[in-house]
């Protein structure tokens, strides 16, 4: 078992997939939330949740 960050303390940074994945789906969402999800530390899933909207 690795050792434990002190609360608080960041992640050691693993990769840039899922930065990029998140900062694609920003940039493509006109409305709508992202949610992220993190199991000890690290990215495990991306919920992505568009609205549309008519005026």
């Amino acid at each position: 078992m690795p050792p434990s960050s002190p609360a608080g303390a960041a992640a050691p940074f693993r990769s840039p997939i899922p930065l990029s994945a998140i900062a694609d789906t920003i940039s493509r969402l006109r409305f709508g939330a992202v949610t992220l999800t993190v199991h000890d530390g690290r990215l495990v899933q991306m919920d992505v949740t568009e609205r549309q909207r008519f005026s």
